[in-house]
């Protein structure tokens, strides 16, 4: 399971660094508290800013987990993840339920994975031609479950696929759902799904095998 985002980036996260409350703020809040607004404004502010800090923590474990398991990159992940925040920061308003900030959540996250590997301009390759890790039987050993070459297996797919098996099986989306998130038909998430449990599939298989030889 993947770790929560480090405490020091929640904290820039849920803080200052989206609500611009700072020490100019303070110092305002310092000359108009006679007439009691600024002490008002400040509580609203404080609330908000607690009411958001609430909501990064209750989501930033999925947000986090999508985009570590597609980046496979701690650091990638924690930037993407807040970048995912900072827009639902500015979009909150429009999101009418827990349900749809969940469901936007996961949209949001999986574009900005997306975004994030194509500004790097990876090597493109198709899902037949996708590398197959290398590993060794004592790396396979020292996993009975073979969860840890299973996730290299999963990473080595194209994004497309790839974001396809995470959130099928990691966040547990209906296949018409994220037909929705990914803007694909849904017939495409189908065969992405099937081609992609083919192939790794075969490579668990190939990799038991090469530990019962």
């Amino acid at each position: 399971m993947a770790e929560p985002i480090p405490a020091e980036r929640l904290t820039r996260i849920a803080g200052k660094d989206i609500t611009g409350a700072g020490a100019g703020a303070g110092a305002g809040a310092g000359a108009e508290t006679k007439t009691g607004i600024a002490s008002t404004n400040l509580a609203a502010m404080s609330f908000a800013e607690m009411a958001f800090a609430d909501i990064v923590r209750r989501h930033q474990s999925a947000v986090f987990s999508i985009a570590l398991h597609f980046l496979a990159d701690r650091s990638a992940a924690e930037e993407v993840a807040q970048d995912v925040f900072l827009q639902l920061h500015a979009n909150l308003s429009t999101l009418k339920s827990e349900d749809h900030m969940k469901f936007w959540l996961r949209k949001v996250t999986a574009h900005r994975c997306i975004d994030y590997r194509r500004r790097r301009k990876p090597e493109q390759i198709s899902l037949d031609d996708a590398p197959e890790p290398v590993a060794t039987a004592q790396a396979t050993l020292s996993d009975p479950f073979l969860s840890r070459r299973l996730r290299q297996y999963v990473a080595s797919l194209p994004e497309k696929p790839r974001l396809v098996v995470i959130l099928r099986y990691q966040e547990d989306m209906r296949p018409e759902d994220i037909a929705e998130v990914l803007a694909i038909p849904v017939t495409t998430v189908k065969s992405y799904l099937q081609r992609s449990l083919a192939m790794l599939r075969e490579k668990v298989n190939r990799a038991i095998g090469e530990v019962i030889l």
